[in-house]
């Protein structure tokens, strides 16, 4: 009965091993008898046909049997509309040996080795990647049991606005890549992937980070890139995205914040000197949807949130000049504001208005012992919630909006207040980040400001009086 058992098992398991001993006899035969150099024309063909771009090999072509059948190709060129798209010195493709006998190619992992992945936006709006309208048509199926990268460069740049970024010394692992199931529109809503991507360092134009690291799961349209860290201004940035395709417009929801960076760091840009010292702490928590950057900006919605303590200020001595604007009324108080738009609004508003003045002042030194600036943002203006700064001796504080959609600012005072939060001397600014208009305080208060001085001095003999509250937020008068 055993032995009756047994032979069947026998027979299935010689078969098994003659099959396996006719594969690999047949690798060997074709590693031992196949120059798959000279079907390198071929293969490029193939390639090009297949991406519809232009592929090309400039190094040689080989073929490894064990453990896997494995096609080693160097000095990749890919290149789509006359533009480089990405470049690797060295590529190894994993086939697998069984479809082989079907005359299919199933490519099962792809290793690249100093690849250099450049994106481009150009100035009439379209990618290097995208495709001619002859070429197009549906990408082909997918399901790689991983795709890696080691030592590689990812490059992007905008030719239309001059934005871009570099990231070198980047490593990539991929697995379970899968796309399929075109019947919708869209290569997002189709891709199923997890990856984990390590960056030594990022470059923009005028900002670098370093030691980038990102995980990424996703599938059917839904992405998770979580945790999301990396150095930036010498703190430290944490958060997550995710990324939802399945509607008809693209949903982001991005969580992050950068902790105890340093300030003098992050205006090396505006002022070479050390204008400014100290730790600060950044978060934002903000939704946005669209598929260009103007509906993302027409569409943000969420927090944003700056705070630090005991910050130098180097260059300008704020208490002085606090106290020469109440006497004469002809000091900038807006300049005063730049703090307030360093951090959570970005350079946008500093593009226009020189801000940076306050940065490169005659002398002097100022501790801003308490900066907070909290703003609300709605269909892209930010509105402030709670922002203000206290010096040793005074308190100013901002209020208004700034409109990212149209650019302008809206309706934004700066105001020095008293204990009470009520108006000592304020100053506006509204009108383009380009061009902005700021309000100079009138000549008539300049020539009593002599009586105004007097009346407050008055007024501090009898207390209780009251005043408009310009500001009642969470920084303390200065005792």
């Amino acid at each position: 009965m055993d032995q009756a058992r047994s032979k069947p098992l026998k027979t299935i398991g010689l078969v098994i091993g003659t099959l396996i001993g006719l594969l690999v006899l047949v690798a060997i035969a074709l590693l031992l008898f196949l120059d798959i150099n000279a079907y390198k024309p071929r293969i490029e063909a193939a390639a090009s046909r297949l991406s519809g771009m232009d592929v090309k090999v400039g190094g040689r072509m080989g073929m490894d049997v064990f453990p896997t059948l494995r096609l080693t190709v160097e000095d990749v060129h890919i290149r789509n509309r006359e533009m480089d798209l990405a470049t690797a010195k060295v590529a190894r493709i994993g086939v697998d040996i069984l479809p082989l006998l079907h005359k299919e190619i199933r490519i099962n992992r792809i290793a690249l080795e100093h690849p250099i992945l450049s994106i481009e936006k150009g100035r009439d709006g379209t990618f290097n990647f995208e495709k001619s309208e002859e070429a197009r048509r549906p990408p082909p199926n997918l399901n790689l049991a991983k795709v890696s990268f080691s030592d590689g460069t990812l490059r992007y740049a905008d030719k239309r606005t001059g934005a871009g970024f570099e990231a070198a010394d980047c490593s990539l692992d991929v697995s379970r890549l899968q796309l399929s199931g075109r019947e919708r529109p869209g290569i997002m809503k189709h891709l199923s992937l997890a990856a984990e991507l390590v960056c030594g360092a990022l470059r923009t134009k005028d900002y670098a980070a370093s030691d980038l690291k990102v995980s990424v799961a996703g599938q059917r349209g839904g992405f998770d890139l979580k945790p999301l860290t990396m150095r930036v201004y010498a703190g430290q940035g944490s958060g997550n995205i995710r990324a939802d395709f399945t509607g008809a417009v693209p949903l982001y929801h991005v969580r992050y914040s950068i902790s105890q960076f340093r300030i003098e760091e992050f205006l090396k840009h505006l002022s070479p000197q050390k204008s400014a010292e100290g730790s600060m702490d950044f978060s934002a928590n903000l939704t946005m949807r669209g598929e260009t950057m103007n509906k993302l900006r027409q569409t943000t919605a969420g927090q944003i949130s700056l705070r630090g303590k005991n910050l130098i200020l180097n260059g300008q001595d704020l208490d002085q000049a606090f106290a020469r604007f109440e006497s004469s009324q002809t000091f900038n108080l807006v300049d005063m504001g730049a703090f307030f738009f360093a951090g959570p609004v970005g350079l946008a508003v500093t593009k226009g208005y020189n801000f940076a003045s306050i940065l490169q002042g005659s002398g002097g030194r100022s501790e801003i012992r308490t900066l907070v600036s909290d703003w609300k943002v709605e269909r892209g203006i930010a509105l402030s919630q709670d922002v203000a700064m206290a010096t040793n001796e005074n308190r100013v504080a901002l209020q208004g909006g700034l409109d990212f959609v149209n650019e302008r600012f809206d309706d934004v005072t700066v105001a020095l207040i008293d204990a009470k939060g009520c108006i000592q001397a304020q100053q506006k600014i509204h009108g383009a980040f380009k061009k902005p208009v700021v309000e100079k305080p009138s000549t008539l208060k300049s020539l009593i400001g002599p009586v105004v001085r007097l009346l407050e001095k008055i007024g501090r003999l009898f207390p209780g009086g009251a005043c408009e509250v310009f500001y009642a937020g969470s920084v303390a008068p200065p005792k």
